[in-house]
């Protein structure tokens, strides 16, 4: 969250495309610089090579289990959580803020919505969650690597589930991982051996048909749906 805000308060002065691509950028530095650094301030991170989690044993004390299930139900519970963080915020005075600031940032100001302060709070509250997942995955893995948990890749594939889920929505970016995710993984699974980054390709061909076909994401066909078989009872 420090991170967060370090990097927010003077990105936040840029506006659409160029605050998200200063933040892929920021992303891509820190992940040279962790390449290539064996130690920070004496603490091992091994740069390229990456770093093992020690095995501790089977305790939840040590956030380690030699059954995968553990794991399962912990990220369902982390799941709802942020889905209930997210639900509250968006009926929020902040949410409607947000909202606001996305619509037109200069006629929000304009009424006395300080949109520097609020949308650091939202990239504050983005960055906690963050860091559970990454935690999670830390320990779930037993490894971290520069390559993968810094990579451009990542950030794309976490910006390319909202948009095709849909943005700005609750449950929008949940239905784009189930849709992505799986996807990615078959393409890495069959392909990746023989057609390297082909799962990359594949995902600039969802943005590229989700943006054209559809512009609000997948969550407006299905919410759609779900109002038609709603109004048949």
């Amino acid at each position: 969250m420090a991170l967060a805000l370090v990097i927010g308060l003077p990105t936040f002065r840029l506006r659409g495309p160029y605050f998200a691509l200063t933040t892929i950028a920021f992303a891509e530095i820190l992940r040279i610089w962790l390449e290539n650094t064996e130690d920070i301030l004496g603490i091992q991170v091994m740069g390229a090579s990456g770093l093992n989690v020690p095995l501790k044993g089977n305790s939840p004390a040590f956030f380690q289990f030699t059954d995968k299930e553990p794991y399962y139900y912990i990220i369902l519970v982390m799941l709802l959580a942020a889905v209930l963080i997210t639900f509250w915020m968006d009926r929020s005075r902040l949410g409607y803020y947000l909202k606001a600031i996305k619509g037109d940032q200069d006629a929000a100001e304009a009424i006395g919505i300080q949109s520097t302060k609020y949308m650091l709070i939202a990239l504050a509250i983005s960055a906690f969650l963050t860091a559970l997942g990454g935690s999670f995955i830390a320990q779930f893995l037993l490894f971290i690597n520069p390559e993968r948990n810094f990579g451009i890749d990542l950030s794309i594939e976490i910006a390319l589930m909202a948009i095709v889920g849909g943005q700005g929505t609750v449950l929008g970016p949940i239905l784009g991982a189930f849709l992505l995710t799986p996807a990615g993984e078959i393409t890495r699974a069959y392909l990746g051996g023989s057609l390297v980054g082909l799962h990359l390709i594949i995902y600039g061909t969802v943005l590229v048909l989700a943006v054209i076909f559809l512009p609000n994401g997948i969550i407006e066909p299905a919410r759609n749906q779900y109002r038609k078989l709603v109004g048949r009872f």
